[in-house]
């Protein structure tokens, strides 16, 4: 219907969270992942056996950050590595600049994000794509 706007429910964030976990636990990763909406809130989280206790930090960071940003974390990481370090401070509410937070996009619109921390970047980013790829 012209006018409204997806949204993602209980019922997508489980949905999400439970796709990128098994992509967790197939490669034996200890991570922790967090779902959030289009405003950076967390819907559903998720900290697994072995996963840094900062990872439960740094994983939602990473999607608030998707979310807001509007895209995936990893641009924000390579701003900072070519050299525009006044970006760190550009934003205060935008502390997960590191890869592995993933926005959700419905018809051209961000939605949402998962952010995943624990392992390698890339492998965060991985798992987090697992579970967007499951809505």
């Amino acid at each position: 219907m012209p006018g409204q706007k997806a949204y993602l429910n209980q019922a997508d964030a489980q949905r999400i969270l439970a796709a990128a976990n098994a992509h967790a636990e197939k490669n034996n990763w200890g991570v922790s992942i967090a779902v959030v909406d289009d405003g950076g809130h967390l819907l559903a989280f998720t900290r697994r056996d072995a996963a840094p206790t900062i990872s439960t930090y740094i994983s939602q960071e990473k999607a608030k950050t998707a979310a807001l940003g509007r895209r995936e974390s990893k641009v924000y990481e390579d701003i900072i590595n070519g050299g525009r370090y006044s970006f760190m401070n550009a934003t205060p509410v935008m502390n997960g600049t590191l890869e592995g937070g993933v926005n959700i996009v419905v018809d051209g619109h961000t939605i949402g994000a998962v952010g995943v921390s624990g392992v390698k970047s890339i492998e965060d980013a991985e798992i987090a794509k697992a579970g967007i790829a499951a809505l």
